[in-house]
């Protein structure tokens, strides 16, 4: 005996179709196949049967799950605003929807986030570094929304970038305001400084470093262009002690030395006979590129410097080459960001103006 016909669709799953056969004890398909299936309840007629009993997993439509971001951006905004009140307000919202959001989070993460008494509220420990996590979260959340909304877009915001003092003054400077005219919604805030920095740790978008490429897997490191460097004195100081024709003539002159650099008073360069690791020493040791270039030029001794910083003094005769058949090891123009800023517009314009600008 057939008792109706049956079609049971959860969301976008056509469980069964078909007609349920009281004698056999089947859903018999449109197909033609069998279905053998146990129901919590008795059948009589399909417009009498109960609701599914929530037990039966096959057929249960499966509530949905809170949305996890509206409720970061709830606790976040709770947490910035001091209350539930003004975070509804910020949010659009009313109070005690605000309040579910943060409750579910809550009670979801099996923890307290929130210390709530008639007059403020306030994050717990656990809720504080939970807290600043979500931040970042949320943050990373908007710029890939950015990023896919505005691929096609002109880019907008502000593009926090990081650089070395010599060559964000003598060749970033003029670059960044013809990029800043190439895209006039954007600004850029720019730090110069010459002191090995964490660019996760300190929140800029991207990084320009003059640097041995390495492999990080939290940053993405582009490689923009070689940067030459080259040893180099006055004429007036090659004259006085002497032109060297050897690495190893350089331990009895006086060698300007960057004092960033791993080598710790030590140059290494590979020529004829292959690498060459020569101790220096001398009058000066300077962080800053500029600072050891004046020095040479003023005859104090041979410096070790990228062509960007000596390259005018050379072509001018303020310096001369020194051990030219000599190489020191090979550093880039290096673009690095965090990964999960590489969808950002911003910063794929700048890596890309870069290349443009130096890779030549």
């Amino acid at each position: 005996m057939v008792i109706g016909h049956w079609s049971l669709v959860i969301g976008h799953w056509s469980l069964v179709i078909g007609h349920w056969s009281e004698d056999f004890g089947f859903w018999i398909l449109e197909t033609g196949y069998l279905l053998p299936v146990t129901f919590p309840f008795p059948l009589s007629h399909p417009s009498t049967h109960p609701p599914i009993h929530p037990s039966t997993p096959a057929l249960l439509p499966q509530t949905q799950p809170m949305d996890k971001f509206d409720s970061l951006r709830a606790f976040t905004q709770v947490v910035n605003s001091g209350g539930f009140a003004a975070a509804a307000r910020e949010m659009g919202l009313s109070r005690s929807a605000v309040n579910k959001l943060v409750i579910n989070l809550e009670d979801d993460l099996g923890v307290q986030l929130l210390h709530r008494t008639t007059r403020r509220v306030s994050p717990t420990a656990t809720g504080l570094a939970f807290f600043e996590r979500c931040v970042n979260i949320l943050a990373d959340l908007k710029d890939a929304e950015q990023a896919v909304a505005q691929l096609h877009s002109e880019p907008n915001g502000t593009l926090r970038i990081n650089a070395p003092m010599s060559f964000g003054t003598l060749h970033l400077a003029s670059a960044l305001a013809d990029f800043l005219s190439q895209y006039p919604d954007l600004q850029v805030q720019l730090t110069l400084e010459d002191r090995l920095i964490d660019p996760l740790e300190e929140g800029f978008d991207i990084t320009v470093r003059i640097s041995k490429p390495t492999v990080s897997p939290s940053l993405i490191v582009h490689e923009v262009a070689p940067a030459k460097r080259m040893l180099c004195a006055a004429p007036s100081y090659l004259e006085k002690h002497g032109v060297p024709s050897h690495p190893n003539e350089l331990k009895a002159h006086s060698c300007l030395h960057y004092g960033h650099l791993n080598s710790k008073y030590q140059w290494t360069l590979w020529g004829p006979a292959g690498e060459e690791a020569i101790a220096i020493q001398g009058a000066l040791c300077s962080n800053n590129g500029e600072v050891l270039r004046e020095a040479a030029v003023k005859g104090l001794g041979i410096a070790l410097l990228p062509t960007f910083i000596v390259g005018e003094a050379l072509e001018q005769g303020a310096l001369e080459t020194v051990l030219p058949d000599y190489r020191p090891l090979e550093l880039s123009l290096c673009a690095i960001y965090p990964v999960n800023r590489h969808l950002s517009t911003k910063i794929q314009l700048f890596t890309e103006f870069l290349r443009d600008r130096f890779g030549s």
